[in-house]
């Protein structure tokens, strides 16, 4: 990489943690749920956190500085995110669509010392909200505990893109929801193992529909 071209993508990255960050800290934010999360992590129980592509935006500052690794697609639109998070989060590059074969085995060597992975089981293409396999049998394989996690905001502009991925304006009300954990039955194989990937696909949509309702009662205090 060429020294102009390194310095854009260090720009790049110095100004995605300015503005994410400071976005982040003007919304009013409420996390709720976030107990048997919080209890998993300080026990060093490996944990896999679930989020939609489209539900990302809070994740990078509010996960900041917790050691997370997380798992980037090696496409240019990953470079951006990799830029941004790089220093609040172990980056690994690797996807559904690219070779995986090493980045699994880091995920694998991260959970089996008692760390945490985030994954965007819809990512990187989709199709929006269908969750993929790949962290079912990371969790069968390590033990990990799956951990969804979704966002809903008063103010927001959902952008025409393949994710329908939500933005929130600053000094709006936002929820942070954390679901139950889930631990992937290491048994389960073919249409069992589907029917369990169904199952935690609804959870995941739920979680959405949940954010949104808690907000509401927010807004009526």
């Amino acid at each position: 990489m060429s020294v102009l071209r390194e310095f854009k993508w260090r720009f790049i990255g110095f100004l995605g943690k300015l503005i994410l960050g400071v976005w982040t800290l003007s919304a009013r934010m409420t996390v709720i749920g976030e107990e048997r999360y919080r209890e998993l992590r300080n026990q060093n129980k490996p944990v896999v956190l679930l989020v939609w592509h489209g539900r990302l935006l809070v994740v990078p500052y509010l996960f900041r500085k917790c050691g997370i690794l997380a798992l980037i697609s090696p496409s240019e639109d990953g470079e951006i995110l990799a830029r941004i998070v790089s220093g609040w989060a172990k980056v690994l590059r690797g996807s559904s669509s690219h070779s995986i074969v090493k980045a699994w085995g880091v995920m694998r060597k991260e959970l089996d010392k008692g760390g945490e992975v985030i994954i965007v089981p819809d990512g990187p293409k989709g199709p929006n909200r269908t969750m993929k396999l790949g962290a079912l049998k990371l969790s069968q394989q390590s033990g990990a505990y799956l951990v969804p996690f979704t966002f809903a905001a008063s103010r927001k502009k959902t952008l025409n893109s393949w994710d329908s991925f939500l933005i929130f304006c600053p000094f709006t009300r936002v929820v942070a929801l954390f679901g139950e954990p889930i631990i992937v039955d290491p048994k389960l194989r073919g249409d069992e193992l589907e029917k369990e990937r169904q199952r935690i696909e609804q959870i995941l949509l739920q979680l959405d529909s949940e954010a949104d309702s808690h907000l509401n009662k927010l807004k009526c205090k």
